[in-house]
């Protein structure tokens, strides 16, 4: 039991890993989130569902739920006010490229692991 558990965070530490990894090179060589193909949003969601389902509900899930939460009001919130800034400033555009990619890929991921979290709670 524990080889399947170790298994399926190895898997979900890797698609994390190339999720991160996916977020910040799309970002650096893409104008705007607008110009990226719809496959690669597809492909961020769906790492973000093997990442939320591989991850397991411990202690580390308040941790990892808070600061994935702070990623994503930061990520939404903070693309907007910079949208203007960022049409004549490369560095400004693409950190606003990477928060916006890497919101996609943690929204599902937090979804995942609040429900699995939810449900650990109310376990009787």
């Amino acid at each position: 039991m524990d080889m399947v558990k170790s298994r399926e965070n190895l898997i979900g530490a890797y698609a994390f890993l190339i999720g991160i990894v996916l977020a910040i090179i799309t970002g650096i060589f893409t104008k705007s989130p607008e110009q990226a193909s719809p496959y690669f949003y597809s492909v961020l969601v769906i790492i973000g569902l093997i990442v939320g389902f591989a991850k397991r509900s411990d202690d580390s899930s308040n941790v990892f739920l808070i600061a994935s939460l702070a990623l994503i009001i930061v990520g939404s919130l903070g693309t907007e006010p910079i949208k203007f800034i960022s049409q004549s400033n490369y560095v400004v555009n693409t950190l606003r490229n990477i928060l916006t990619f890497l919101v996609i890929l943690f929204v599902p991921v937090t979804i995942i692991v609040a429900l699995k979290t939810v449900f650990s709670i109310t376990k009787v």
